[in-house]
């Protein structure tokens, strides 16, 4: 199993890089029989079916990078030093996390922490080779144009009580409060998604992850914005199953922002 597909842009090619770190779930042969087996047959941390929604990007030149090791075996939107990302009391799963969203232990010895001899093989033979191929594409890009933007894509169940005590809007813009991209960049991802027609947020109650504050560099012309999105805006009622319509919808929603904001990039 490939660590990351590497879709290219089907048509001129735009300084826009998207990441999908979260969609995968698969799990290397030599840990699953680890993790409980009634939790890791749907892992229900997975970003599922973004990397499908997005898959009108290549057409827009944009190149998309997607994981296909799920988060659970390494989480590829935390500091590889597992600093914490916030610290407001919410549950944060770590960089090689132990439990779910909810709290529950996902292996079946119930083990409460990763020893840091098996976190370091997972950063270098998971972690290492998603975010080198990241920064050689923002590398590639950002030389063919001077300027690139990387685009983070996640979603979340609309419902997290362990992370947030009220539904989450349907789409929720992170750019680290105001560091991670231009101002002009910013101000267009947010009017587009705020005149979307979907509930918005900015920055709260996500702001961008690892992704979106490492790479975010705007003084040299290297931004970098997140877009957390409610599950039910593309998938069915209890948040199992694709959607075509509900995604069609979303689809057309995000083709706008990334058309206006390529319109600023060139």
């Amino acid at each position: 199993m490939e660590i990351y597909n590497t879709i290219q842009s089907s048509t001129n090619e735009v300084p826009v890089l998207i990441s999908v770190p979260h969609c995968g779930t698969f799990f290397p042969p030599e840990l699953k029989d680890q993790y409980k087996p009634e939790l890791i047959q749907v892992p229900d941390d997975t970003d599922w079916f973004v990397d499908r929604l997005y898959d009108f990007a290549p057409a827009l030149g944009i190149t998309m990078i997607t994981a296909n090791y799920s988060r659970w075996v390494i989480d590829l939107n935390r500091d590889p030093q597992s600093k914490p990302l916030y610290s407001d009391g919410r549950v944060i799963t770590g960089l090689c996390p132990t439990t779910n969203f909810l709290g529950e232990p996902i292996y079946q010895d119930e083990r409460k922490e990763i020893s840091s001899i098996e976190i370091e093989n997972r950063v270098n033979q998971y972690y290492g080779p998603y975010h080198q191929k990241i920064e050689k594409e923002l590398a590639r890009l950002h030389q063919k144009f001077g300027v690139v933007l990387l685009w983070d894509c996640h979603s979340i169940r609309q419902f997290v009580p362990s992370i947030h005590s009220e539904k989450f809007p349907d789409l929720i813009l992170g750019d680290a409060d105001g560091t991670s991209a231009s101002s002009p960049l910013i101000a267009i991802a947010a009017e587009s998604l705020q005149n979307s027609g979907y509930s918005f947020s900015h920055n709260y109650p996500f702001k961008g992850g690892y992704i979106t504050r490492h790479y975010g560099k705007p003084e040299v012309n290297r931004h970098a914005l997140q877009l957390e999105m409610s599950k039910i805006n593309y998938m069915d009622d209890h948040e199992i199953n694709f959607n075509m319509a509900k995604a069609k919808e979303m689809q057309s929603t995000l083709k706008r922002v990334f058309r206006n904001l390529i319109g600023e990039l060139k």
